[in-house]
């Protein structure tokens, strides 16, 4: 019901039952009193339970009534005064587990699954209509009678979420040198917070400076909070805390731990996103593949290379996030060779970005069954499962609160293979291919468009080859996501029980794919783009990465050409004056429409045109046999191209209701260059994008929808061509036909009847990849519009 029937019944239950004695007052709080004075009350029986009872009494008062007792003495002291205030909490909502009460809100010690803690978190959580239980022990105390007042839940109020929390609460900590305001003035915020000062930084939870000073070198009291690992922060974080009502997170306002040695220290899913991205382009792979000696070992200078026996490498990548318990890291460990010494074994645990903090160790073993061993050891500890069935077999049960493997295949993750940015002019120099493919072909050989890509969806951690996955791995993720869908399709739950299902998920996700942003999926629309489109893309990479390889070496041997004939495609550059050259850029011009960021729009223009033969697609000779063919614009990063020439198009992993996936395991096009410019412009820094021209056949019987298909399955069976009507639709009157019978669409683009469909454009679906042959390729560059270049 909507809030006004709730209201509207309640007054009809109100007029048809007797009137009771009014017990709450206009505020809804219990007998009518004010916030104040609820806040006044529980205040006296916090004194009053602190004063008189001792800690294992409160610990009886917990058991007695249900809840946990275990932690500090504090935590017990807090969790008391809110039982035997507002009383006991009931269950989870969303896992029935327990909740807690943690200073600020109520969360969930439970959890879903064994990939995921509860995330459930609330400020006013569901309680127990129940007296509460008291010991006799308690009975003879002087609190007794004041505690005793609350036992009745009927005069128990409820608690003043009005009131703002106290995000200090429980921290001790100290100021030095020149802030922006007195010491004097922050001592009292701090304190109205909830939070102390000390004098010395001896057990502190933070040292707040200004960076001025260490621009002046700190003094004493810095030096000493740096030896202890004590975060030395900004005043900008007390300011922060206080207007959101919770503490910050320390790393994000750290102003010293670029000073150490080990870099700054600070995890990258603290960081702002744009200095994370700089992070991450800077970034150099550490782990590329199965066989890859991790960087920071040093070994690899030594000749060092992973141990293998019987067929087994000695080298594994773990994840693990757990969102409940806020967790996100990865874990490595190896067993490395090196030439005239003895086995090492190296083993590291940590957060991305957060190198000083990491767990980390390498030592030597003089017997090489000893090191075996201890490393089958320490991947049991790590994941809770033994390590021959996972390696030769890939069985594992993931276990609660344990790390998951990634499994990397053997081979150089394109970010460490690729051509490197020193080396992209001399290799396309020394290439004997027509200069503008050999300009094509650097490219998609070199690492730059590839390390975008995985930074721009967050799935680029130098520590982990996501560049460099096995097809077992990819397939698990593929089936975890399709398993996922079809939950959602018959899912009846809503409220905590569905929010459950989708953190759940989440979870499970970024244990697999680990990112360095993880979050809890909430639309279909994040779950296309994060996951579905995300997933596709590392498949995409990780085919680029085999079939790169290793292009570290010379660029003399021609390297370009070398992956070119690898490739199984003939790239010819479109002869300007031709007649197909001009079809494609009047169909450019007409259907596209600028790409809009913020408040910015970009035009395209064309740079270059290719002609492309793929053996991996059926030819254009072959498809004109087929009815009802269609020259179409298919959108496409950079990152995708090189598998799709490779390999053709593969139609899309899963079926979701937005645009791109409604048509289910289908190779989705478009008649609207407007469409395939969104998915070929990445950033504004990266101008150069490309679009895909195909012919495709839609079949002998053609679908048209309005709206997402329930059921995507029989379509995907029949192999029938689909057209999803979109909002605007090219102008027919303009349409023509091009080599004899295959139709271009070409026309202004205008408004269709179909104002309510979910796709701006029209979207044809192919479910057969025989069906489809890619043509052309358009190099385009996205140029703001309007713009007025200054001289200089």
């Amino acid at each position: 019901m909507t809030r006004k029937q709730k209201a509207e019944n309640k007054a009809h239950e109100a007029e048809q039952s007797p009137k009771k004695p009014k017990s709450e007052g206009d505020n809804g709080h219990a007998n009518g009193k004010s916030s104040e004075d609820i806040v006044a009350e529980f205040e006296k029986v916090c004194t009053a339970v602190k004063d008189n009872l001792s800690a294992e009494q409160m610990r009886e008062i917990l058991e007695a009534n249900g809840q946990d007792s275990s932690g500090s003495d504090a935590n017990v002291l807090r969790k008391c005064q809110d039982l035997l205030f507002y009383g006991p909490l009931d269950k989870c909502p969303a896992c029935n587990g327990n909740l807690e009460f943690t200073g600020i809100r109520y969360s969930c010690t439970g959890s879903y699954s064994e990939w995921a803690s509860c995330t459930y978190s609330t400020k006013d959580p569901p309680r127990k209509q129940e007296p509460i239980k008291l010991p006799d022990s308690i009975l003879n105390s002087p609190a007794s009678d004041l505690i005793k007042k609350y036992e009745d839940p009927s005069r128990r109020p409820r608690k003043v979420l009005s009131i703002p929390d106290k995000p200090f609460t429980g921290m001790l900590m100290s100021l030095m040198g020149r802030l922006s305001v007195s010491h004097q003035y922050w001592r009292k915020e701090i304190e109205k917070h909830g939070g102390k000062v000390a004098n010395h930084v001896i057990g502190v939870t933070c040292l707040i400076a200004s960076s001025v000073e260490r621009e002046r070198g700190g003094s004493s009291k810095l030096a000493e909070a740096m030896e202890r690992g004590i975060p030395v922060v900004s005043e900008a974080w007390l300011k922060d805390s206080i207007e959101k009502q919770e503490p910050q997170p320390l790393e994000a306002y750290d102003i010293v731990t670029d000073l150490a040695p080990d870099g700054r220290g600070i995890p990258w899913e603290k960081m702002d996103p744009s200095e994370e991205a700089l992070e991450s382009l800077s970034a150099e792979l550490k782990l590329y593949g199965k066989r890859g000696v991790h960087k920071d070992t040093k070994l690899q200078e030594r000749g060092g290379k992973i141990f293998e026996k019987d067929g087994i490498l000695y080298n594994c990548a773990f994840s693990r996030c757990d969102l409940g318990k806020k967790l996100n890291d990865y874990s490595v460990m190896q067993l490395i060779s090196v030439p005239e010494s003895n086995l090492n074994l190296y083993y590291k645990k940590g957060k991305v970005g957060d190198d000083p903090k990491a767990e980390e160790r390498l030592e030597e073993w003089e017997n090489v069954e000893a090191a075996v061993k201890e490393f089958v050891r320490l991947f049991e500890e790590v994941t809770g499962n033994e390590f021959e069935p996972w390696e030769r077999e890939k069985k594992i049960q993931k276990k609660p609160l344990k790390f998951y493997p990634i499994d990397m295949d053997d081979g150089l993750d394109v970010r460490h293979g690729g051509l490197g940015l020193h080396q992209l002019g001399v290799a396309a120099t020394h290439c004997k291919l027509e200069p503008l493919v050999a300009n094509f072909m650097k490219v998609l050989c070199s690492q730059e468009i590839y390390k975008y890509a995985l930074m721009e969806m967050g799935y680029d951690p130098p520590e982990l080859p996501m560049g460099m996955l096995s097809d077992a791995h990819l397939k698990r993720c593929e089936e975890v996501l399709q398993k996922f869908v079809e939950t959602l399709k018959s899912m009846k739950d809503t409220g905590p029980k569905a929010k459950a299902v989708w953190s759940d998920f989440s979870q499970r996700w970024f244990t697999l794919m680990h990112s360095t942003r993880p979050f809890i999926f909430k639309d279909f629309q994040e779950l296309a783009d994060n996951a579905a489109a995300a997933l596709e893309t590392i498949r995409d990479i990780t085919v680029a990465s085999h079939l790169i390889g290793d292009m570290g070496g010379s660029t003399v041997d021609d390297p370009l050409s070398e992956r070119y004939n690898k490739m199984g495609c003939s790239i010819s550059p479109l002869d300007k004056e031709s007649d197909d050259c001009k079809m494609i850029l009047k169909y450019l011009e007409t259907t596209y429409e600028p790409v809009k960021v913020g408040d910015v729009e970009y035009k395209v223009s064309v740079d270059n045109i290719f002609v492309v033969e793929s053996s991996a697609c059926p030819s254009v000779d072959e498809i004109k046999k087929l009815p009802n063919k269609v020259l179409l614009w298919c959108g496409t990063q950079s990152s995708n191209l090189l598998r799709h020439l490779h390999r053709g198009f593969l139609p899309a992993i899963c079926s979701l209701p937005v645009p791109g996936y409604m048509f289910g395991k289908a190779i989705v096009c478009s008649d609207a260059a407007a469409e395939a410019t969104r998915y070929g412009f990445t950033a504004v820094d990266r101008p150069e994008g490309f679009l895909v021209l195909a012919v495709a056949s839609l079949g002998d019987e053609i679908i048209e929808i309005k709206s997402p298909p329930e059921d995507t399955k029989s379509l995907e069976e029949k192999k029938v061509g689909v057209k999803g009507m979109g909002r605007k639709k090219t102008d027919e009157s303009e349409h023509f036909v091009w080599q004899d019978d295959i139709k271009v669409p070409c026309g202004r683009l205008v408004p269709s009847d179909n104002k309510d469909s979910i796709l701006e454009y029209n979207e044809y679906a192919v479910y057969d990849p025989k069906q489809v042959s890619i043509r052309f390729l358009v190099g385009v560059k996205y140029e703001e519009k309007n713009a007025v270049m200054e001289p200089e």
